[in-house]
């Protein structure tokens, strides 16, 4: 049975459950890339691992879609078009922001449909649709992981026009908002918005096959002044109050700071219990404290957004953090190279560690404008010393526009071949059963079968059991094939999606077939079987 039927056989007995995309879309052909040959044209190239995300921001629509209340049909050519360029330039994760402020970009019973994406909170896409589903499925075509993006305080935008949905949390449960400047926040100091942000992750964590969940940096909100440039303090002095009144002891910082903690703590562990191979990595404020390192001056997220992240990736609270390293290499006081060192050496349970770059600056995002040099070189250094790096870049649509060449420059360059992303051993270290394969000839090219994998979800359905929670996908389950293939002397391999069972080989400049081509399998977390190899004669 294959991967698509299983999934209809699933739905149809209730177990998936989302809303049909409009325009489903074929499994494109995977591209093979030549790579560099290894010292013996009989040794097969290693996979090269890297980190390659890119951040697609839905809040105030900045990379997609491009308006409030496109048309879905459009809105769907948006998406694919950026899905398409990320795959073109050899990404292999992107980070869907899905969650801009207590809304939703999927089908959600818990928080209504998101400003952003209909034009009017609370209202569904019509022709119905699921954005989230669509894009999971789309990246997945690519050969490209999605992470799930949320803020998880952020209420209301000042962008946003017109009413607020009935079930919007600012009309649902007023008495957990705050109004902060031109925000809707929601009080991170009462437990209700802990427990209600944990429920809406992972409602999405069970219901969709992402490969990630991921926050970013507005934890406590930065700070608003006044035109007098003095501070605005946070109106939470009730949640304050009720907690001393419960026999509290900290100090409204600390008390801040450990509201913010226990949700990070939280979300790890629950996420694991759901799907253990979902990595969740956090993208806070690039400087922890000024003074770390002692070259570092600027911002205090510490002391002002309460976000302990040193403590965090000390304690092991995430699979992956992505600390938004928003200067130069030659930044006097944060630089982008010391800071990176920094937090590298705090990485005390050896997590992932993988930047974020301005990449937007290219650009002219932000005021100043940054050579294209200054992001590749950014990516070189970051994958000095590292066995396992890897950045995100912000946002995708420095590579939609012409920015300088940016893009070009890293798909010539760093991102020439392709890349799996790291492994993250701590989430599983078995590795995953290898393929079985076969080849066959279809006019002058061959094609290559996946005859069977360890599959024990497709073999139940196949059986005519109900594929219930006693059978479920695992950390073992294959989310890509990995194919090399010899051809004219020269190695060139591919990434290919796991539902993907048949695939046509690339052919030689007189085209002659391959002369081998080995195949393995990546699990959930990263891990490769060994190569199944064929060698034709």
């Amino acid at each position: 049975m294959t991967a698509g039927r299983a999934l209809r056989a699933l739905a149809a007995a209730g177990f998936v459950g989302s809303v049909p995309a409009v325009h489903a879309q074929p499994s494109p052909e995977p591209h093979f890339v030549s790579v560099a040959a290894p010292e013996s044209d009989t040794v097969p190239p290693a996979m090269a691992r890297e980190f390659r995300g890119v951040w697609i921001a839905t809040v105030d629509n900045i990379d997609w879609p491009s308006r409030p209340g496109l048309p879905v049909d459009s809105q769907q050519t948006e998406l694919l078009a950026l899905l398409d360029r990320a795959a073109a330039l050899r990404l292999n994760a992107v980070i869907f922001q899905v969650r801009p402020s207590a809304d939703a970009m999927y089908a959600s019973s818990l928080e209504p449909w998101s400003y952003f994406l209909t034009g009017q909170q609370g209202r569904a896409p019509q022709p119905a649709w699921d954005p989230l589903a669509f894009a999971v499925d789309e990246a997945h075509k690519r050969s490209l992981e999605l992470h799930a993006w949320f803020n998880p305080y952020r209420a209301r935008h000042p962008a946003e026009k017109g009413t607020v949905s009935p079930r919007h949390v600012s009309r649902a449960r007023p008495g957990v908002v705050r109004r902060y400047g031109k925000y809707l926040w929601m009080d991170p100091g009462e437990p209700w918005v802990r427990t209600r942000t944990t429920q809406v992750i992972l409602d999405v964590v069970r219901r969709y096959d992402v490969d990630g969940v991921h926050i970013d940096d507005y934890f406590y909100p930065y700070p608003e002044v006044t035109r007098r440039r003095r501070e605005i303090p946070f109106p939470d002095a009730s949640s304050y109050k009720r907690y001393r009144d419960r026999g509290g002891k900290e100090s409204r910082d600390d008390w801040r700071r450990d509201n913010v903690n226990r949700l990070v703590d939280t979300l790890y562990r629950e996420i694991k219990k759901q799907k253990p191979w979902v990595k969740f990595g956090v993208s806070p404020f690039g400087i922890w404290r000024p003074g770390y390192p002692a070259s570092v001056r600027g911002f205090d997220a510490y002391q002002r957004l309460y976000a302990d992240s040193r403590l965090w990736i000390n304690k092991g609270w995430m699979d992956y953090l992505t600390p938004q390293l928003y200067w130069q290499l030659s930044a006097p006081e944060q630089s982008y190279g010391e800071l990176l060192a920094w937090w590298r050496n705090e990485n005390t349970v050896a997590r992932h560690i993988w930047p974020g770059n301005y990449t937007s600056r290219v650009a002219g995002e932000g005021g100043k404008t940054w050579a294209p040099r200054e992001i590749v070189e950014q990516v070189r250094i970051t994958r000095e010393g590292a066995s396992a790096p890897g950045n995100v870049h912000f946002s995708m649509r420095a590579f939609m526009v012409d920015s300088g060449g940016v893009a070009e420059r890293l798909a010539e360059g760093p991102y020439r071949e392709p890349a799996l992303v790291p492994a993250s051993p701590w989430l599983s270290p078995d590795l995953p059963l290898p393929p079985t394969v076969a080849l066959a000839s279809q006019g002058d090219r061959a094609r290559l079968t996946i005859v069977s994998v360890d599959s024990p979800m497709e073999e139940a359905i196949a059986r005519g059991q109900s594929p219930v929670a006693r059978i479920p996908a695992t950390s073992r389950s294959p989310r890509w094939w990995t194919v090399r293939v010899m051809v004219d002397g020269g190695w060139r391999m591919a990434i290919v999606d796991a539902r993907q069972r048949e695939l046509a080989l690339p052919t030689g400049t007189d085209g002659a077939g391959p002369t081998r081509v080995l195949v393995s399998a990546v699990d959930r977390v990263g891990n490769e079987s060994p190569a199944v190899s064929l060698r034709i004669e």
